[in-house]
């Protein structure tokens, strides 16, 4: 049988556009569908608009902190349109690189809703495509839990795009979304309220570095409601009113409910075409992303395992290699994904917690040192940083490394290449800091915490 295409992507996020442009470099026939923008989630509603509002956010600490070095500044007004609009001209500029580096790689760009006819054919809109093998790569969209009132409230991929900007905001959720919003919206000016049913937020990182940045937020007059559900969400007098679990209520501008991704899987057709999902909506894949289908691929967030930008790439580079070249078949490995979280101040993490380590290794060293950062000697600000590495006893080997403080993920890339190598803490100990830097206390911690 003769194929329109060696591969069809659907979906033109950071993974699928790696799999379209490595695939076609290797001469495969490739093309790519999307409905909405390209470069995905990441790209337009995700890390990039997100990562330029947190830099916008900060600068209101800037001009506070000015004053303890010498300048004679006042805080200067806030132009939320302006920002809004620097940053979609931001994001249309890189919507049209994806384009350039799709096109000049040879990939075909299909403008429209893609689904599945069979495990061989695709449709956009009212065109029907052959092709061997098909890639899912459409990503995750946010939930709204089904509340009273669910219509009042926005999601992150709205927050971006805002009219007016809030004088007061109710963010719902305890992930690294509502986390990253609290702080965007506290910095710019709104009198912001963080609502988690859980008793700590940031679910998976270590117990510490979530404790601790509880602690920093609500330095930053961040009102922090732990163990408080939402019951429903009203209109009061123009506004919101969101009702809690508690009984009380909090009045509000604007509510932004950040409490999940679900993989994006509905109308695709992959029921139709044998592809099996999980109860959240993703496709099951093996380890080289195969799904139950053996033709049809699926990686990134529809995947349901790491909703992260550059595990996605990785992953798209695994599916343009094994299908389409004569070396070995790849796979990503998952057990050291350096992260970082851009609240204020950022989180960097890579490996283990210190919980996951104490599981898997039984007794782990710990060391952690807290500070005040040189900035704020001056400044006189009350923030404050926290490092901590976790070591196995058995072979020394660095199973973990977590910092909470300005440029966070930053420092914790390089601690990633180290981690990735094997470093052991003598390693560690016997590489020379850089002075007076924040990133040389992790070369500088001699004792391990005592044992309880």
């Amino acid at each position: 049988m003769h194929y329109d295409y060696d591969l069809f992507v659907i979906g033109a996020g950071s993974g699928g556009v790696r799999a379209s442009r490595m695939s076609a470099s290797y001469g495969a026939r490739v093309a790519v569908a999307e409905s909405t923008y390209l470069g995905g989630t990441c790209v337009n509603v995700g890390c990039v608009p997100k990562k330029l509002f947190v830099y916008g956010s900060h600068f209101a600490e800037e001009f506070e902190d000015a004053r303890g070095f010498g300048w004679n500044t006042e805080r200067p007004g806030f132009d939320w349109p302006r920002l809004r609009d620097n940053k979609t001209r931001e994001i249309e500029r890189l919507n049209g690189i994806y384009e350039n580096l799709l096109t000049g790689a040879g990939v075909h760009i299909k403008r429209g809703r893609a689904e599945l006819v069979d495990a061989e054919r695709v449709r956009v809109d009212d065109q029907v495509f052959t092709t061997r093998n098909i890639l899912i790569a459409t990503g995750s969209w946010p939930m709204v839990p089904d509340i009273p009132g669910r219509e009042l409230a926005i999601t992150s991929n709205e927050a971006f795009y805002l009219e007016r900007f809030p004088e007061r905001v109710v963010i719902v959720g305890g992930g690294y979304i509502a986390v990253e919003f609290a702080g965007i919206f506290a910095g710019l000016g709104a009198r912001t309220t963080l609502v988690y049913r859980g008793p700590l937020f940031l679910r998976g990182f270590d117990d510490e570095v979530r404790a601790f940045v509880a602690q920093e937020l609500r330095k930053k007059h961040i009102d922090l409601r732990f163990s408080t559900e939402v019951d429903a969400i009203e209109t009061h007098d123009g506004a919101r009113r969101v009702r809690l679990g508690d009984g009380e209520h909090v009045d509000t501008d604007l509510v932004l409910y950040a409490t999940g991704r679900l993989p994006n899987t509905a109308g695709l057709g992959l029921e139709q075409a044998g592809v099996a999902l999980n109860a959240r909506g993703g496709v099951v894949v093996d380890d080289f992303y195969r799904s139950s289908v053996p033709n049809i691929h699926a990686i990134g967030d529809v995947i349901d395992r790491h909703q992260l930008t550059p595990v996605a790439i990785a992953e798209g580079m695994c599916i343009a290699n094994n299908l389409f070249t004569d070396n070995p078949p790849r796979k990503v490995d998952y057990g050291l994904i350096p992260t970082a979280v851009f609240c204020q101040p950022n989180i960097g993490t890579v490996g283990l917690t210190e919980a996951e380590a104490r599981a898997r290794f039984g007794d782990v060293d710990v060391y952690a040192t807290e500070f005040r950062p040189m900035k704020h000697t001056l400044s006189g600000r009350d923030e404050r940083t926290f490092m901590k590495l976790l070591v196995n006893p058995a072979d020394q080997k660095v199973v973990g490394a977590h910092m909470v403080g300005p440029e966070a993920g930053e420092i914790i890339q390089g601690i990633g290449v180290a981690l990735t190598a094997g470093a052991t803490k003598a390693d560690f100990d016997r590489t020379i800091g850089i002075h007076p830097t924040a990133a040389e206390e992790f070369v500088t911690m001699r004792q391990p915490r005592a044992q309880s």
